[in-house]
């Protein structure tokens, strides 16, 4: 497996490379960068495309994918309005949205990378080759711990650049639960938790890939990337995401059908039971980290109840939380409270939209196509995380997932639905038409 043009090789040597950015502290400088240089030259191939360009050559732009766009748009939109609102000042204004071309708008141009010509094989591919990095790599960053070496061994200079905070930038060896005093990992993450998220990304990108000694190598690495993280979150979503989309893709099916009036009829006569065993496993899993668990349901509260100060376009930007909740920004470790309490309504609106559009699309396309099976899987694990970390921190990491969603919803249009193209032919046409 091999790139075959610009656009396949940009995105292979990210992710192949990973860990060698990772150690220049360049990871998050990385995706921001590598998005805004594949939308230029997503540009110049609409540009020069015309009717005689080769079929498998040609870029078309789904609906699905312009409802990203325009909904990030809408997100840069609120974050302006929120900042005149609150009297913030133009310093501060210009600052966050530099933030927003490094983070929300990463949810749009990377679904956008995907219309290009880069094949979900190669996607596959590069994500069990990082697998494989990472068992070998692992057994260092473990050994770190049982020798007691520093956690953190150096800060990279190049966070110089601006960036939320020195963890986006440090090379760290391990990290030591402040609630149970027992280590974690986060290998090329800033935190435990967000190696978790990464990993679930890829684990789906490497069940796809059709080498059996490639796929279960990257999904035996994804596994061990969960399982080191000590996140719940990461362990459960796997089983959860897998399930979910058998479930969706085989529910039209007599047997699926069939089974779920079964099980419907079981679950209805030992309902209280299956009810206890629920609160049950609940409570087992606040109580795996309790002090997290508060931490997250107080902030959670705090950012509802002060939405209302500015209930459409939100506060503007964050604040530090009291001492309460460990000082924490309100907003975080939760994307839509913390829409609700930076961009109001308006920015709830602007991820709900084309979150709700991408899973009713690929929800349709699930019975037919492996991609949007594919698709509907990374989208889970992404909507999942919407409730346990803030997406647009993280979307440097899981860009991978962003690219497979684009390729799935560009995946057979039919013709007399496609939107305008950008193709220059189509462009002269509409202007002298006009």
């Amino acid at each position: 497996m091999k790139p075959r043009n610009f656009e396949e090789r940009a995105v292979w040597w990210a992710i192949v490379g990973t860990y060698g950015f990772y150690l220049v502290g360049g990871l998050y400088i990385l995706a921001p960068v590598l998005a805004w240089i594949l939308l230029i030259y997503l540009g110049r191939k609409l540009w020069h495309q015309t009717a005689d360009t080769p079929a498998e050559e040609k870029i078309t732009i789904p609906w699905g994918v312009y409802v990203w766009v325009v909904s990030m748009l809408g997100m840069e939109l609120a974050l302006i309005a929120g900042h005149l609102d609150t009297g913030l000042g133009v310093d501060l204004l210009v600052k966050s949205s530099l933030g927003w071309a490094k983070g929300w708008a990463l949810l749009a141009l990377f679904p956008l990378i995907g219309c290009l010509n880069i094949r979900l094989q190669l996607l596959s591919r590069a994500a069990c080759i990082l697998g494989l990095q990472t068992l070998v790599l692992l057994p260092v960053f473990l050994m770190a711990y049982v020798l007691r070496l520093p956690e953190t061994l150096y800060v990279s200079p190049l966070q110089a650049v601006g960036g939320p905070g020195a963890e986006f930038f440090s090379v760290d060896l391990y990290e030591i639960d402040p609630g149970n005093g027992l280590p974690r990992w986060r290998l090329f993450t800033p935190w435990a938790p967000a190696l978790g998220f990464v990993a679930n990304i890829y684990f789906f990108l490497a069940a796809s890939e059709p080498e059996h000694k490639w796929r279960w190598t990257g999904m035996a690495a994804c596994v061990a990337m969960c399982l080191v993280s000590g996140s719940r979150l990461a362990i459960l979503a796997v089983p959860i995401v897998w399930g979910t989309t058998r479930l969706m893709t085989g529910f039209a099916h007599p047997g699926m059908l069939v089974g779920g009036g079964v099980l419907a009829g079981v679950a209805g006569a030992f309902s209280t039971s299956i009810l206890d065993a629920f609160e049950t496993i609940q409570e087992t899993f606040v109580r795996a980290r309790a002090d997290s668990s508060r931490v997250r349901e107080v902030l959670g509260r705090i950012a509802v109840e002060r939405w209302s100060e500015a209930p459409l376009w939100g506060h503007g930007v964050v604040e530090r939380g009291p001492h309460l909740v460990e000082y924490m920004p309100i907003g975080s470790h939760h994307t839509w409270l913390g829409l609700l309490f930076v961009k109001g309504a308006v920015g709830f609106a602007a991820l709900g939209v084309p979150m709700l559009w991408t899973a009713v699309e690929l929800l349709l396309r699930l019975h037919r196509s492996q991609t949007a099976r594919l698709g509907m899987s990374v989208f889970l694990v992404i909507f999942l995380y919407t409730f346990g970390e803030n997406l647009e921190i993280l979307a440097y990491l899981f860009w991978p997932g962003l690219i497979t969603i684009g390729i799935a919803l560009k995946e057979r249009q039919p013709a007399d639905l496609r939107p305008f193209s950008g193709t220059r032919n189509e462009t002269e046409s509409l202007a002298s038409a006009g």
